[in-house]
Protein backbone atom coordinates (compact mmCIF):
# COMPACT_ATOMS: atom_id res chain seq x y z
CA UNK A 1 0.00 0.00 0.00
CA UNK A 2 2.91 2.30 0.84
CA UNK A 3 4.52 1.58 -2.75
CA UNK A 4 0.76 2.67 -4.35
CA UNK A 5 0.32 5.79 -2.03
CA UNK A 6 3.70 6.84 -3.10
CA UNK A 7 3.07 6.57 -7.05
CA UNK A 8 -0.53 8.19 -6.60
CA UNK A 9 1.04 11.20 -5.34
CA UNK A 10 3.90 11.58 -7.71
CA UNK A 11 0.72 10.58 -10.36
CA UNK A 12 -1.19 13.89 -9.21
CA UNK A 13 1.68 16.06 -7.81
CA UNK A 14 3.22 15.81 -11.78
CA UNK A 15 -0.44 16.21 -13.41
CA UNK A 16 -1.29 19.50 -10.86
CA UNK A 17 2.20 20.87 -11.51
CA UNK A 18 2.42 20.84 -15.42
CA UNK A 19 -1.58 21.79 -15.61
CA UNK A 20 -0.77 25.18 -13.09
CA UNK A 21 1.69 26.40 -15.43
CA UNK A 22 -1.18 27.22 -18.09
CA UNK A 23 -3.46 28.90 -15.46
CA UNK A 24 -1.15 30.97 -13.44
CA UNK A 25 -0.38 32.87 -16.96
CA UNK A 26 -4.53 32.97 -17.95
CA UNK A 27 -5.42 34.77 -14.91
CA UNK A 28 -2.50 37.09 -14.50
CA UNK A 29 -2.88 37.86 -18.36
CA UNK A 30 -7.19 38.65 -17.82
CA UNK A 31 -5.74 41.00 -15.48
CA UNK A 32 -3.61 42.62 -17.87
CA UNK A 33 -6.14 42.86 -20.57
CA UNK A 34 -8.70 44.44 -18.82
CA UNK A 35 -5.56 47.17 -18.19
CA UNK A 36 -4.69 47.50 -21.79
CA UNK A 37 -8.69 48.00 -22.86
CA UNK A 38 -9.40 50.03 -20.19
CA UNK A 39 -6.18 52.41 -21.32
CA UNK A 40 -7.61 51.80 -25.30
CA UNK A 41 -11.24 53.16 -24.00
CA UNK A 42 -9.91 55.84 -22.26
CA UNK A 43 -6.98 57.10 -24.53
CA UNK A 44 -8.62 55.85 -28.03
CA UNK A 45 -4.79 55.02 -28.86
CA UNK A 46 -5.13 51.93 -30.94
CA UNK A 47 -1.40 50.37 -29.91
CA UNK A 48 -3.45 49.23 -27.24
CA UNK A 49 -5.85 47.83 -28.98
CA UNK A 50 -3.24 45.83 -30.94
CA UNK A 51 -1.50 45.21 -28.04
CA UNK A 52 -5.07 43.23 -26.52
CA UNK A 53 -5.39 41.40 -29.57
CA UNK A 54 -2.02 39.89 -29.32
CA UNK A 55 -1.84 39.29 -25.79
CA UNK A 56 -5.61 37.70 -26.56
CA UNK A 57 -4.52 35.21 -28.68
CA UNK A 58 -1.36 34.16 -26.28
CA UNK A 59 -4.19 34.04 -23.49
CA UNK A 60 -6.43 31.87 -25.87
CA UNK A 61 -3.72 29.47 -26.39
CA UNK A 62 -2.77 29.09 -22.95
CA UNK A 63 -6.64 28.46 -21.85
CA UNK A 64 -7.01 25.56 -24.31
CA UNK A 65 -3.68 23.92 -22.76
CA UNK A 66 -5.67 24.65 -19.36
CA UNK A 67 -8.71 23.10 -19.79
CA UNK A 68 -6.68 19.88 -21.59
CA UNK A 69 -4.48 19.39 -18.59
CA UNK A 70 -7.06 20.08 -15.90
CA UNK A 71 -9.81 18.20 -16.69
CA UNK A 72 -7.96 14.97 -15.79
CA UNK A 73 -7.17 16.57 -12.42
CA UNK A 74 -10.89 15.90 -11.56
CA UNK A 75 -10.93 12.60 -12.85
CA UNK A 76 -7.83 11.66 -10.31
CA UNK A 77 -10.18 12.72 -7.42
CA UNK A 78 -12.37 9.18 -8.16
CA UNK A 79 -9.70 7.05 -9.57
CA UNK A 80 -6.19 7.63 -7.66
CA UNK A 81 -8.11 9.20 -4.33
CA UNK A 82 -11.16 7.65 -4.31
CA UNK A 83 -11.29 6.90 -0.38
CA UNK A 84 -10.76 10.95 -0.30
CA UNK A 85 -13.59 11.86 -2.88
CA UNK A 86 -16.18 9.32 -0.54
CA UNK A 87 -15.33 10.63 3.02
CA UNK A 88 -15.02 14.90 1.61
CA UNK A 89 -17.07 14.71 -1.36
CA UNK A 90 -20.23 16.44 0.11
CA UNK A 91 -18.14 19.66 1.18
CA UNK A 92 -15.35 19.82 -1.95
CA UNK A 93 -17.88 18.58 -4.22
CA UNK A 94 -19.99 22.20 -3.50
CA UNK A 95 -16.48 24.37 -4.84
CA UNK A 96 -15.55 22.00 -7.47
CA UNK A 97 -18.79 21.90 -9.20
CA UNK A 98 -19.18 26.18 -8.76
CA UNK A 99 -16.09 25.85 -10.43
CA UNK A 100 -16.80 24.08 -13.88
CA UNK A 101 -20.71 25.45 -14.26
CA UNK A 102 -20.34 29.17 -13.00
CA UNK A 103 -16.61 30.41 -13.15
CA UNK A 104 -15.31 28.33 -16.28
CA UNK A 105 -18.47 28.34 -18.48
CA UNK A 106 -18.29 32.76 -17.91
CA UNK A 107 -14.80 32.53 -18.66
CA UNK A 108 -14.66 30.57 -21.89
CA UNK A 109 -18.08 32.11 -23.14
CA UNK A 110 -16.73 35.78 -22.90
CA UNK A 111 -13.48 34.62 -23.90
CA UNK A 112 -14.87 33.47 -27.63
CA UNK A 113 -16.72 36.92 -27.68
CA UNK A 114 -13.58 38.66 -26.60
CA UNK A 115 -11.76 36.99 -29.61
CA UNK A 116 -13.66 36.79 -31.97
CA UNK A 117 -16.83 39.87 -31.37
CA UNK A 118 -15.02 42.65 -31.39
CA UNK A 119 -16.87 44.47 -34.07
CA UNK A 120 -19.96 43.47 -33.22
CA UNK A 121 -19.71 44.16 -29.17
CA UNK A 122 -18.34 47.38 -30.06
CA UNK A 123 -15.37 49.33 -27.78
CA UNK A 124 -17.36 48.98 -24.49
CA UNK A 125 -18.69 46.05 -25.25
CA UNK A 126 -15.56 44.54 -25.88
CA UNK A 127 -14.13 46.20 -22.71
CA UNK A 128 -16.98 44.49 -20.94
CA UNK A 129 -16.15 40.86 -22.52
CA UNK A 130 -12.46 41.69 -20.61
CA UNK A 131 -13.50 42.42 -18.19
CA UNK A 132 -16.02 38.87 -17.51
CA UNK A 133 -12.88 37.14 -18.69
CA UNK A 134 -11.39 38.42 -15.86
CA UNK A 135 -14.04 37.88 -13.38
CA UNK A 136 -14.63 34.28 -14.36
CA UNK A 137 -10.83 33.36 -14.37
CA UNK A 138 -10.03 34.67 -11.15
CA UNK A 139 -13.43 32.92 -9.57
CA UNK A 140 -12.29 29.78 -10.47
CA UNK A 141 -8.98 30.73 -8.85
CA UNK A 142 -11.01 31.82 -6.15
CA UNK A 143 -12.83 28.40 -5.88
CA UNK A 144 -10.13 25.96 -6.17
CA UNK A 145 -7.78 27.77 -3.69
CA UNK A 146 -11.11 27.31 -1.54
CA UNK A 147 -11.07 23.85 -1.89
CA UNK A 148 -7.61 23.44 -0.97
CA UNK A 149 -7.77 25.86 1.72
CA UNK A 150 -10.69 23.61 3.43
CA UNK A 151 -8.21 20.64 3.06
CA UNK A 152 -5.22 23.43 5.03
CA UNK A 153 -7.98 24.20 7.54
CA UNK A 154 -11.18 22.17 7.14
CA UNK A 155 -13.96 25.26 8.42
CA UNK A 156 -17.79 24.75 8.20
CA UNK A 157 -18.19 21.04 8.43
CA UNK A 158 -19.85 18.30 10.53
CA UNK A 159 -19.65 14.21 10.55
CA UNK A 160 -22.15 12.32 8.93
CA UNK A 161 -23.48 9.24 10.71
CA UNK A 162 -21.43 7.32 8.77
CA UNK A 163 -17.90 8.89 9.71
CA UNK A 164 -18.34 11.20 6.08
CA UNK A 165 -17.83 15.19 6.39
CA UNK A 166 -20.89 16.80 5.71
CA UNK A 167 -21.05 20.78 4.78
CA UNK A 168 -22.45 22.75 7.32
CA UNK A 169 -21.83 26.50 6.69
CA UNK A 170 -21.37 27.31 2.75
CA UNK A 171 -20.22 30.87 3.73
CA UNK A 172 -18.15 29.47 6.44
CA UNK A 173 -16.19 27.10 3.81
CA UNK A 174 -15.90 30.27 0.88
CA UNK A 175 -14.96 32.85 3.50
CA UNK A 176 -12.27 30.49 5.41
CA UNK A 177 -10.06 33.06 6.52
CA UNK A 178 -7.10 30.67 5.47
CA UNK A 179 -8.63 30.87 1.55
CA UNK A 180 -9.07 34.48 1.61
CA UNK A 181 -5.27 34.96 2.59
CA UNK A 182 -3.80 32.11 0.34
CA UNK A 183 -5.93 33.43 -2.54
CA UNK A 184 -5.06 36.63 -2.68
CA UNK A 185 -1.53 35.56 -2.34
CA UNK A 186 -2.21 33.14 -5.45
CA UNK A 187 -3.35 35.85 -7.76
CA UNK A 188 -0.62 38.18 -7.21
CA UNK A 189 1.77 35.24 -8.00
CA UNK A 190 -0.29 35.10 -11.22
CA UNK A 191 -0.38 38.56 -11.74
CA UNK A 192 3.39 38.48 -11.55
CA UNK A 193 4.33 35.61 -13.80
CA UNK A 194 1.52 37.67 -16.58
CA UNK A 195 3.98 40.71 -15.76
CA UNK A 196 7.20 39.01 -16.41
CA UNK A 197 5.86 37.17 -19.69
CA UNK A 198 4.97 40.82 -20.93
CA UNK A 199 7.80 42.48 -20.06
CA UNK A 200 9.61 39.49 -21.33
CA UNK A 201 8.36 39.57 -24.77
CA UNK A 202 8.34 43.46 -24.61
CA UNK A 203 12.08 43.49 -24.21
CA UNK A 204 13.12 40.63 -26.72
CA UNK A 205 10.91 42.83 -29.53
CA UNK A 206 13.02 46.30 -28.17
CA UNK A 207 16.71 44.09 -28.25
CA UNK A 208 15.76 42.67 -31.61
CA UNK A 209 14.28 46.39 -33.23
CA UNK A 210 10.93 44.74 -34.27
CA UNK A 211 7.68 45.81 -33.06
CA UNK A 212 9.33 48.38 -30.89
CA UNK A 213 6.47 50.43 -29.90
CA UNK A 214 4.17 47.83 -28.68
CA UNK A 215 7.10 46.65 -26.90
CA UNK A 216 7.30 49.86 -25.03
CA UNK A 217 4.20 49.62 -24.31
CA UNK A 218 4.49 46.14 -22.92
CA UNK A 219 7.72 46.35 -20.67
CA UNK A 220 6.21 50.06 -19.05
CA UNK A 221 2.49 47.57 -18.23
CA UNK A 222 3.98 44.98 -17.07
CA UNK A 223 7.02 46.75 -14.85
CA UNK A 224 3.89 49.13 -13.50
CA UNK A 225 1.79 46.54 -12.46
CA UNK A 226 4.50 43.86 -11.78
CA UNK A 227 6.36 46.25 -9.85
CA UNK A 228 2.68 46.95 -7.25
CA UNK A 229 1.91 43.13 -7.40
CA UNK A 230 5.64 42.22 -6.13
CA UNK A 231 5.30 44.47 -3.24
CA UNK A 232 1.72 42.85 -2.05
CA UNK A 233 3.08 39.38 -2.42
CA UNK A 234 5.48 40.15 0.27
CA UNK A 235 2.57 42.14 2.72
CA UNK A 236 0.52 41.72 3.30
CA UNK A 237 -0.24 38.45 1.87
CA UNK A 238 2.89 36.80 2.36
CA UNK A 239 2.67 37.86 5.96
CA UNK A 240 -0.61 37.25 6.78
CA UNK A 241 -0.31 33.64 4.84
CA UNK A 242 2.95 33.40 7.22
CA UNK A 243 1.10 33.79 10.82
CA UNK A 244 -1.63 31.57 9.46
CA UNK A 245 0.68 28.66 9.43
CA UNK A 246 2.64 30.04 12.24
CA UNK A 247 -1.25 29.42 14.32
CA UNK A 248 -2.56 26.34 12.19
CA UNK A 249 0.18 24.10 11.30
CA UNK A 250 3.16 24.86 13.68
CA UNK A 251 5.33 21.96 12.81
CA UNK A 252 4.81 23.39 8.93
CA UNK A 253 6.20 26.49 10.01
CA UNK A 254 9.02 24.65 11.79
CA UNK A 255 10.12 22.44 9.10
CA UNK A 256 10.12 24.86 6.43
CA UNK A 257 12.39 27.33 8.58
CA UNK A 258 14.69 24.13 9.71
CA UNK A 259 13.85 24.97 13.31
CA UNK A 260 14.50 21.96 14.63
CA UNK A 261 14.78 22.74 18.57
CA UNK A 262 12.31 25.30 19.85
CA UNK A 263 13.71 28.40 20.70
CA UNK A 264 13.21 31.72 22.03
CA UNK A 265 14.23 34.34 20.16
CA UNK A 266 14.15 32.13 17.21
CA UNK A 267 16.62 32.87 14.02
CA UNK A 268 15.39 33.24 10.50
CA UNK A 269 16.95 30.59 8.51
CA UNK A 270 18.32 32.42 5.26
CA UNK A 271 20.38 29.77 3.87
CA UNK A 272 21.60 26.21 4.95
CA UNK A 273 21.08 22.42 4.67
CA UNK A 274 18.57 20.62 6.82
CA UNK A 275 19.96 17.18 8.24
CA UNK A 276 16.82 15.45 9.32
CA UNK A 277 18.77 12.78 11.13
CA UNK A 278 20.45 14.92 13.04
CA UNK A 279 17.82 17.46 13.38
CA UNK A 280 20.24 20.69 12.57
CA UNK A 281 20.80 23.39 10.02
CA UNK A 282 24.11 22.86 8.23
CA UNK A 283 26.22 25.47 7.27
CA UNK A 284 23.37 28.01 8.50
CA UNK A 285 23.13 31.77 7.30
CA UNK A 286 20.55 33.55 10.30
CA UNK A 287 19.17 36.78 11.00
CA UNK A 288 19.59 36.49 15.06
CA UNK A 289 15.83 36.66 16.58
CA UNK A 290 13.96 37.07 13.13
CA UNK A 291 11.70 34.46 12.82
CA UNK A 292 10.41 35.61 16.36
CA UNK A 293 9.71 38.55 15.56
CA UNK A 294 8.31 37.99 12.03
CA UNK A 295 6.04 35.14 13.95
CA UNK A 296 4.63 36.69 16.84
CA UNK A 297 5.75 40.67 16.59
CA UNK A 298 8.31 40.29 19.62
CA UNK A 299 12.07 39.48 19.40
CA UNK A 300 12.52 37.25 22.06
CA UNK A 301 9.16 35.10 21.24
CA UNK A 302 9.33 31.63 21.99
CA UNK A 303 8.74 29.52 18.74
CA UNK A 304 8.55 25.87 18.65
CA UNK A 305 10.36 23.58 16.79
CA UNK A 306 10.02 20.43 15.47
CA UNK A 307 10.69 18.87 18.64
CA UNK A 308 8.00 19.91 20.50
CA UNK A 309 5.48 17.41 18.01
CA UNK A 310 5.52 13.57 17.79
CA UNK A 311 7.71 12.62 14.51
CA UNK A 312 4.41 11.30 12.96
CA UNK A 313 3.28 14.72 12.91
CA UNK A 314 6.30 16.03 11.14
CA UNK A 315 6.08 17.05 7.29
CA UNK A 316 7.28 13.74 5.87
CA UNK A 317 9.72 15.66 3.32
CA UNK A 318 11.27 18.35 5.40
CA UNK A 319 14.36 18.48 2.99
CA UNK A 320 11.63 19.26 -0.21
CA UNK A 321 9.65 21.54 1.84
CA UNK A 322 12.57 23.59 3.49
CA UNK A 323 14.17 24.19 0.03
CA UNK A 324 10.92 24.75 -2.13
CA UNK A 325 9.90 27.35 0.77
CA UNK A 326 13.10 29.16 0.49
CA UNK A 327 13.37 29.08 -3.55
CA UNK A 328 9.55 30.86 -2.96
CA UNK A 329 11.22 33.38 -0.89
CA UNK A 330 14.05 33.94 -2.38
CA UNK A 331 12.91 34.77 -6.13
CA UNK A 332 10.11 36.62 -4.52
CA UNK A 333 12.79 38.87 -3.16
CA UNK A 334 14.66 38.78 -6.42
CA UNK A 335 11.74 39.98 -8.16
CA UNK A 336 10.87 43.09 -5.95
CA UNK A 337 14.40 43.66 -6.73
CA UNK A 338 14.14 43.43 -10.67
CA UNK A 339 11.08 45.41 -10.69
CA UNK A 340 11.86 48.08 -8.41
CA UNK A 341 14.91 49.34 -10.56
CA UNK A 342 13.01 48.65 -13.70
CA UNK A 343 10.52 51.05 -12.38
CA UNK A 344 12.92 53.62 -11.53
CA UNK A 345 14.46 53.62 -14.81
CA UNK A 346 10.86 53.89 -15.80
CA UNK A 347 10.29 56.56 -14.65
CA UNK A 348 13.98 58.67 -15.26
CA UNK A 349 12.99 57.39 -19.11
CA UNK A 350 16.18 54.62 -19.10
CA UNK A 351 14.53 51.71 -19.44
CA UNK A 352 14.04 50.84 -22.99
CA UNK A 353 17.92 52.23 -23.82
CA UNK A 354 19.22 49.99 -20.99
CA UNK A 355 20.00 46.69 -22.59
CA UNK A 356 21.25 45.22 -19.26
CA UNK A 357 17.87 45.81 -17.43
CA UNK A 358 16.09 44.85 -21.11
CA UNK A 359 17.93 41.38 -20.87
CA UNK A 360 17.26 41.05 -17.11
CA UNK A 361 13.43 40.98 -17.70
CA UNK A 362 13.74 39.03 -20.96
CA UNK A 363 15.92 36.02 -19.13
CA UNK A 364 13.47 36.25 -15.83
CA UNK A 365 10.65 34.97 -17.76
CA UNK A 366 10.74 30.94 -16.39
CA UNK A 367 11.17 32.48 -12.97
CA UNK A 368 7.77 33.61 -11.89
CA UNK A 369 7.03 30.11 -12.94
CA UNK A 370 9.38 28.15 -10.81
CA UNK A 371 8.30 30.15 -7.92
CA UNK A 372 4.91 29.96 -8.19
CA UNK A 373 5.46 26.07 -8.19
CA UNK A 374 7.63 26.47 -5.61
CA UNK A 375 4.90 28.34 -3.58
CA UNK A 376 2.30 25.01 -4.01
CA UNK A 377 4.86 22.73 -3.37
CA UNK A 378 5.49 24.34 0.09
CA UNK A 379 1.58 24.69 0.59
CA UNK A 380 0.83 20.65 -0.28
CA UNK A 381 3.90 19.02 1.23
CA UNK A 382 3.58 21.29 4.38
CA UNK A 383 0.41 20.13 4.43
CA UNK A 384 1.53 16.65 4.90
CA UNK A 385 0.93 13.97 6.45
CA UNK A 386 -2.36 15.22 6.40
CA UNK A 387 -4.97 14.79 3.43
CA UNK A 388 -7.54 17.35 5.54
CA UNK A 389 -5.46 18.67 8.28
CA UNK A 390 -6.26 17.28 11.72
CA UNK A 391 -8.80 15.20 10.44
CA UNK A 392 -7.69 12.61 7.83
CA UNK A 393 -4.35 11.09 6.47
CA UNK A 394 -2.75 11.42 3.35
CA UNK A 395 -2.70 7.58 3.90
CA UNK A 396 -6.21 6.79 4.69
CA UNK A 397 -6.99 8.56 1.29
CA UNK A 398 -6.03 6.73 -1.33
CA UNK A 399 -8.13 4.40 -3.75
CA UNK A 400 -7.23 1.16 -1.76
CA UNK A 401 -8.22 -0.56 -5.36
CA UNK A 402 -5.42 0.59 -7.90
CA UNK A 403 -2.58 -1.07 -8.08
CA UNK A 404 0.80 0.67 -8.29
CA UNK A 405 1.65 -0.66 -11.76
CA UNK A 406 -1.93 0.38 -12.76
CA UNK A 407 -1.08 3.92 -11.10
CA UNK A 408 2.34 3.82 -12.93
CA UNK A 409 0.84 2.73 -16.30
CA UNK A 410 -1.57 6.02 -16.59
CA UNK A 411 1.83 8.39 -14.94
CA UNK A 412 4.06 7.16 -17.68
CA UNK A 413 1.41 7.85 -20.53
CA UNK A 414 0.53 10.95 -18.89
CA UNK A 415 4.59 12.13 -19.19
CA UNK A 416 3.92 10.98 -22.75
CA UNK A 417 0.67 13.38 -23.55
CA UNK A 418 2.08 16.13 -21.98
CA UNK A 419 5.80 16.45 -23.35
CA UNK A 420 3.75 16.48 -26.49
CA UNK A 421 0.96 18.91 -25.49
CA UNK A 422 4.62 21.40 -23.82
CA UNK A 423 5.98 21.33 -27.33
CA UNK A 424 2.85 22.26 -29.65
CA UNK A 425 2.03 25.02 -26.75
CA UNK A 426 6.19 26.24 -27.20
CA UNK A 427 5.49 25.88 -30.71
CA UNK A 428 2.02 27.66 -31.31
CA UNK A 429 3.29 30.37 -28.76
CA UNK A 430 6.24 31.31 -30.44
CA UNK A 431 4.50 31.07 -33.70
CA UNK A 432 2.41 34.18 -32.07
CA UNK A 433 5.87 35.86 -31.19
CA UNK A 434 7.23 35.88 -34.66
CA UNK A 435 3.78 37.10 -35.77
CA UNK A 436 4.01 39.74 -33.71
CA UNK A 437 1.40 42.54 -32.39
CA UNK A 438 0.80 43.91 -35.93
CA UNK A 439 1.13 41.36 -38.12
CA UNK A 440 2.76 42.56 -41.48
CA UNK A 441 3.37 46.17 -40.02
CA UNK A 442 6.25 45.52 -38.08
CA UNK A 443 7.72 48.56 -36.52
CA UNK A 444 11.77 48.28 -37.12
CA UNK A 445 14.15 50.80 -34.57
CA UNK A 446 15.58 53.71 -36.48
CA UNK A 447 19.40 53.50 -36.59
CA UNK A 448 19.58 55.92 -33.47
Amino acid sequence: MNEALNVHRLHFAFTITFHYIFPQLTMGLALLLVYLKTKALRTGDEHYNRSARFWARIFGINFALGVVTGIPMEFQFGTNWAAFSKAAGGVIGQTLAMEGVFSFFLESSFLGLFLFGEKKLGRVGHWWAAFLVWLGSWLSGFLIVATDAWMQHPTGYRLGANGEFELESFWALLLNKWALWQYAHTMLGAVQTGCFVMAAIGAYYLLSGVHVEQGKLFVRTAVIVGVIAACMQLSPTGDKQGLMISRYQKPTLAAMEGLFETQEGAPLAILGQPDVKNQRLDNPIVVPDALSFLTYRVWSAKVDGLDSFPRSDWPDNIELLYFSYHIMVGLGTVFIAILVIAAWKLFRGTLYGSKIMLWMLMLALPFPFIANTAGWVTAEVGRQPWLIYGLMRTSAGVSPLVSAGSAWFTLIGFLGMYMVLGILFLYLVYREIDRGPAPGHAEVASAA
